[in-house]
C-alpha cells in the first residue's frame, strides 16, 4: 500500500526521525530518573531502618531483652511506619509486627531482605505491600528484625514515572502533528516551484515562481529560479530573433550570390564573360555572408553568458591606444583629420578581446560614414561616475535622436546606409559586449553641423568602475 504524499516528504520523515532520537533520549533519560528516584527512596528507608536498629540495640545494651520486648510492643502499636520482629537464637517468635522472619535463614546474621506484607482493606480483603528490612543478632543471641513499609515511596515514584511517561506521549503527539504541518506548509511551498518546473518543461517559458515576501530560503529558490528563467526566455527570444533576422537578412546575398553563380556558368558554358570576375565577386559576396554569420555568433554567445568571459584588470588607455595605432592609417587614407586622447592611470575590468572588436566596430562604422575632410576623435576618460568612458566622435551626417534606440537593434539599418556595405550588425555587437560588462551604450549627436556636414555622431561605451 503506497503511503500519501505528505508522509512520504522529506520534512516529514526528518521529523520521524527527530522524534526516534527525542524518544531514544527521553527513554534513557525516564530510566535514569527511575534509577536515581527509586534509589534515593530505598536509601532513605535503609537510613530509618538502620537508626531505628541502633536505637533498639542501645535499649537492650542498657536494660537487656525485656527493655526491646517492651518497647517494640509500645512502638508496635503506635503509628510508626517500621514493621518489628524479636526471637530467641532458635528462631521462636518473642514480640513484633510480624509473625516470622522472612528470611529463610535466620542465622544469616547481618542481612537484609526485600519481602511483602499482608495487610487488609475496609472489606477485609488481602493487600499486599512490599517491604524492605535488617535482621541483626543481640549480645545475647536473641535475633531482632526491623524492616518498614516502602508502598508509598514506590507509589511516588511510580507517579514521577507515569508523569514523565505521560509528558513524552504528549512530546510526541506533538512533534507528530507539527511535522504534519511543517510537511504541509513545506510540500505548498515546493509545489508551487516544481509546477513552473513542470510548464517550464511543457514549454511555456513565461512561467514564474511566486515570491511570497517572507525572504526564506524557498523566496531565494523562488528569486533565483525566476532569474534564470528570464535569462533563459531572453536567451531564446534572441535566438529566435537572430534566426529569423539571419534568414531574412541574408536571403537576398544568397540570392545574388547564386544568381551570380548562374550567370557566370551560363556565360562560361557559352564562352563568354569574365569568369574570374565572377568568381571573384561570389567570393566576397560569401565573405560577406560569412562576417554577418560571425557578428549574429559573437551577440548570441555573449547574451548566451550574461557576461563576458575571462575578464581581467587592465589599462584601457593602452588598449584604447593599440586600436588607435591600427586606425590611424586608415583615417589618413581615407582623408579623416583622427586624434585620440587618453587619461593615465585608469583602470577596468573586462574581456580585451571582446572590448577591442567592440572598438573596431565604432572606429570602422566612423570611417565608413564621415566624408573626406571630416574628423574622428577617440576618446578614453574617467567619469565623475567612477566609470570609465571609451566614446568616438565624427563629423559624420549622424543619426537622429529618434533612431537612435533602433541602430543598436540587430539588422537595422537607416536610409541614408543602404547604399553602404555591412549588415547593420556593428553596433549591435557593441551593444551586446556592454552589456556583457555591466555597462552600457550611449548615443549622443557629435560636434554640430558645419555647412552641409554634420551633425555628427558621438557613441559612448562606458564601462562601470573597476571593483
Amino acid at each position: 500500500m503506497r503511503l500519501p504524499r505528505l508522509f512520504r516528504t522529506t520534512p516529514f520523515r526528518l521529523t520521524l526521525l527527530f522524534l526516534a532520537l527525542f524518544g531514544a533520549a527521553a527513554s534513557a533519560f525516564l530510566a535514569y530518573i527511575y534509577v536515581a528516584t527509586a534509589g534515593e527512596a530505598t536509601r532513605r528507608t535503609d537510613q530509618d531502618i538502620t537508626r531505628e536498629m541502633n536505637s533498639l540495640v542501645a535499649a537492650y545494651d542498657r536494660a537487656g531483652v525485656d527493655a526491646v520486648n517492651q518497647s517494640l510492643i509500645e512502638r508496635a502499636a503506635s503509628e510508626r511506619p517500621f514493621l518489628y520482629l524479636l526471637m530467641k537464637p532458635d528462631g521462636t517468635r518473642i514480640s513484633g509486627s510480624i509473625a516470622e522472619s522472612p528470611l529463610e535463614d535466620i542465622n544469616a546474621v547481618p542481612a537484609r531482605a526485600s519481602f511483602s506484607v499482608t495487610d487488609f482493606d475496609a472489606q477485609g480483603r488481602p493487600i499486599k505491600h512490599p517491604a524492605r528490612g535488617f535482621q541483626e543478632h543481640l549480645r545475647g543471641g536473641e535475633i531482632l528484625f526491623v524492616g518498614a513499609d516502602i508502598s508509598e515511596d514506590q507509589a511516588y515514584v511510580g507517579k514521577i514515572v507515569n508523569a514523565l511517561r505521560g509528558a513524552g506521549t504528549l512530546v510526541v503527539i506533538l512533534g507528530l502533528l507539527g511535522g504534519v504541518l511543517v510537511s504541509r506548509n513545506v510540500s505548498r511551498s515546493m509545489a508551487g516551484l516544481t509546477d513552473v518546473v513542470t510548464a517550464v518543461r511543457n514549454g511555456d517559458l513565461g512561467a514564474r515562481a511566486r515570491v511570497r515576501g517572507t525572504r526564506d530560503e524557498f523566496d531565494e529558490l523562488a528569486e533565483g529560479l525566476n532569474e534564470m528563467l528570464d535569462r533563459l526566455e531572453r536567451s531564446m527570444a534572441g535566438h529566435r530573433h537572430a534566426g529569423d533576422a539571419i534568414a531574412h537578412d541574408l536571403r537576398s546575398p544568397l540570392t545574388r550570390l547564386r544568381a551570380r553563380l548562374e550567370v557566370a556558368y551560363l556565360d562560361v558554358e557559352a564562352g563568354k564573360g569574365d569568369p574570374e570576375q565572377a568568381l571573384g565577386q561570389a567570393l566576397e559576396d560569401t565573405d560577406g555572408v560569412l562576417k554577418t554569420f560571425g557578428a549574429v555568433l559573437a551577440i548570441a554567445r555573449l547574451q548566451a553568458a550574461g557576461q563576458a568571459p575571462d575578464q581581467i584588470l587592465f589599462d584601457p588607455a593602452q588598449l584604447a591606444a593599440d586600436i588607435a595605432e591600427l586606425y590611424e592609417p586608415l583615417c589618413e587614407d581615407a582623408g579623416l583629420d583622427f586624434k585620440a586622447e587618453m587619461s593615465d592611470g585608469l583602470q577596468a575590468r573586462g574581456n580585451q578581446e571582446f572590448l577591442a572588436q567592440a572598438l573596431a566596430n565604432l572606429l570602422d562604422n566612423a570611417v565608413k560614414y564621415t566624408p573626406s575632410g571630416g574628423a574622428i576623435m577617440l576618446r578614453v576618460r574617467r567619469r565623475s561616475s567612477g566609470e570609465v568612458e571609451f566614446s568616438i566622435t565624427d563629423t559624420g551626417p549622424g543619426v537622429p535622436e529618434e533612431d537612435r534606440p533602433r541602430v543598436v537593434e540587430r539588422f537595422v539599418r537607416l536610409e541614408n546606409s543602404r547604399n553602404q556595405p555591412g549588415a547593420g550588425l556593428g553596433l549591435s555587437l557593441v551593444g551586446a559586449v556592454a552589456e556583457a560588462h555591466g555597462g552600457r551604450l550611449e548615443l549622443a549627436e557629435g560636434p554640430g553641423k558645419v555647412g552641409e556636414i554634420g551633425p555628427g555622431l558621438r557613441v559612448a561605451l562606458i564601462l562601470p568602475r573597476a571593483g
